[in-house]
């Protein structure tokens, strides 16, 4: 076992937190189960471990009874916490020196690990450190029976600092910054905040373009637009949290929690009147068309103005509990 990030050898914890998602997760397993590590590779060895957080699905009854398809995972359990506590779990839980954080629906290709060792040394030749880590990409699709097919999209960008769908660090950097912060139960912001952390002890962000990964979901339904809305404003309440505990102008433009975010989806939502509602038969009709992506994309419009509703709403909340 390596006892650096980026020392002569690396040993590579794949940490991976799973609700409910046995399907996706299993072909996300049987990926990393089949990883091409050249034969000079820095990486001696990697175990995946995995961390149910409550699933009511049949996950870890599968797992019990594909164990043997699956030798390097090592799986815990805990009651239904949210992200941020199963990945802190997973990281108190690994072996390895580096971690690799990606989510349970990613599938990525072969050379995954070796990619983003490639990339670790690399860093270390450019920096002549360890502050840093590595950020490889990720890819949308809906296409469940052959996700790694999927051509990268404009949509596909990301310019976030730290997220956790698909990066390399080292382990002692995540202690040092003091792991996730569980206040972030609902949705969102828990991987972009410890982000802030990292980077207030210097970290910097090396892009990995070869470690692939390929994000499913579902492909998009008119169904699926309350509980993408439940989403949006859960989002605009923890976006609330992180500025509280990072009053910055980033973070306000991270959160969208700016009048030019609200003028720009007041405006293209038409103060609202653009809506789940007056918006259903053009999304309808687009995804008869085969186009569920581009309906997506539209439904943004009004998504968009939940969250900065949500962010407002629960920042003038917080406002009045403060003055209590």
């Amino acid at each position: 076992m390596g006892n650096t990030v980026v020392g002569e050898t690396v040993f590579f914890s794949v940490v991976i937190p799973t609700y409910n998602r046995q399907p996706i997760l299993e072909k996300c397993l049987r990926a990393l189960e089949v990883q091409e590590l050249g034969a000079s590779s820095v990486v001696t060895s990697y175990e995946i471990v995995l961390v149910d957080d409550g699933s009511t699905d049949g996950t870890l009854e599968w797992l019990a009874t594909h164990k043997n398809e699956f030798p390097h995972v090592r799986w815990f359990q805990q009651d239904h916490a949210g992200p941020a506590a199963a990945r802190n779990l997973g990281v108190e839980k690994a072996l390895g020196d580096t971690i690799i954080f990606i989510d349970s629906d990613l599938v990525v290709l072969p050379n995954f690990l070796q990619a983003h060792a490639d990339a670790l040394l690399q860093g270390k030749e450019q920096l002549n450190s360890d502050r840093f880590f590595t950020y490889g990409a990720v890819i949308n699709t809906a296409n469940f029976d052959n996700p790694t097919a999927e051509p990268y999209k404009i949509t596909d960008f990301s310019a976030a600092f730290f997220a956790t769908g698909n990066v390399a660090i080292s382990k002692h950097w995540l202690e040092k910054a003091g792991l996730f912060d569980t206040s972030f139960q609902l949705y969102g912001w828990e991987d972009l905040e410890l982000g802030v952390r990292l980077k207030q002890l210097g970290l910097k962000l090396i892009k990995c373009p070869d470690a692939v990964g390929y994000h499913w979901h579902p492909a998009f339904k008119l169904e699926q637009i309350p509980n993408l809305i439940e989403k949006e404003i859960q989002r605009g309440r923890m976006g609330v949290l992180f500025y509280q505990k990072h009053p910055t102008w980033e973070v306000r433009m991270m959160i969208q929690m700016t009048w030019l975010h609200r003028l720009l989806w007041g405006i293209l939502s038409l103060n609202g009147s653009l809506n789940e509602k007056t918006m259903a038969p053009l999304l309808q009709w687009l995804i008869n068309l085969g186009k569920p992506q581009l309906a997506l994309e539209i439904a943004r419009i009004f998504l968009n103005w939940y969250n900065v509703k949500g962010v407002y709403e629960a920042y003038k909340q917080n406002q009045q509990i403060e003055l209590r």
